[in-house]
């Protein structure tokens, strides 16, 4: 869908409107992975590979903190708008299927980073991306590697699957899903964070946007909370 001009734009200028629930879980994320770069790379910058960059979301949550940055998508109107928007980053398209892509720049410690992918690819794309993620990061020395699941199927989410069975845009993925998928490539999670307890709806609804945000942001503290929220963050590592 991204392909269309259109959709872009409204990818960035509606669904991730100040205030806007996707516009929210950006905000705590950045915040997130601002503080996960300093606690994880306190000796050497890394550099930053964001696999399906989109218009580079998560390449400007990064801006100051990483040696440098190579952000990789197959929409030419998606990357032409990371540029517009002012993403310091060497954009790079790449081919939809076929071989996987190779890593821009082979420096470590590097950082791979993969936002609002997973959920609507199916399991071959998957495994392109985890290949790339596997080609910049070859062992556990070499980085980090970030995923999101904004489709946890353990989250209030789930109470909208009946409804929408069988509508191939619904999709969910669970806490061993995305754990299966990892170990299938080498990687083991080392921390999980949960962004959204509650669904969207919430946060579309007149008068309860703001209660909205301050449950979710209270909420997403308490121990045990990202078994359940609605959007996850895992950081995964290589096995040695």
């Amino acid at each position: 869908m991204f392909q269309d001009t259109g959709a872009v734009e409204k990818h960035e200028n509606v669904t991730y409107a100040a205030g806007t629930y996707a516009s929210r879980i950006n905000d705590r994320q950045r915040a997130y992975l601002r503080d996960l770069i300093v606690r994880a790379f306190p000796g050497r910058p890394p550099v930053h590979h964001d696999f399906a960059c989109g218009t580079g979301r998560a390449i400007r949550s990064l801006h100051g903190l990483v040696r440098e940055a190579h952000g990789y998508d197959t929409s030419t109107n998606m990357l032409a708008m990371a540029a517009e928007v002012g993403t310091e980053a060497t954009l790079h398209t790449v081919a939809a299927d076929g071989p996987v892509p190779i890593p821009a720049c082979a420096d470590q410690p590097a950082l791979v980073t993969m936002f609002r992918l997973l959920l609507n690819v199916d399991a071959v794309v998957r495994d392109r991306a985890l290949a790339f993620a596997g080609r910049a990061l070859p062992d556990a020395n070499a980085g980090l590697l970030v995923l999101e699941n904004h489709g946890n199927a353990h989250s209030l989410r789930r109470l909208r699957a009946r409804r929408h069975r069988g509508n191939g845009w619904f999709a969910e993925l669970s806490h061993r899903d995305i754990s299966h998928l990892l170990h299938q490539h080498g990687f083991e999670i080392i921390e999980r964070r949960g962004f959204s307890m509650l669904t969207q709806g919430w946060y579309q609804r007149r008068g309860l946007s703001r209660i909205a945000h301050s449950v979710d942001s209270a909420a997403r503290l308490l121990p045990g909370a990202d078994d359940y929220a609605v959007n996850v963050v895992y950081v995964a590592r290589r096995v040695a």
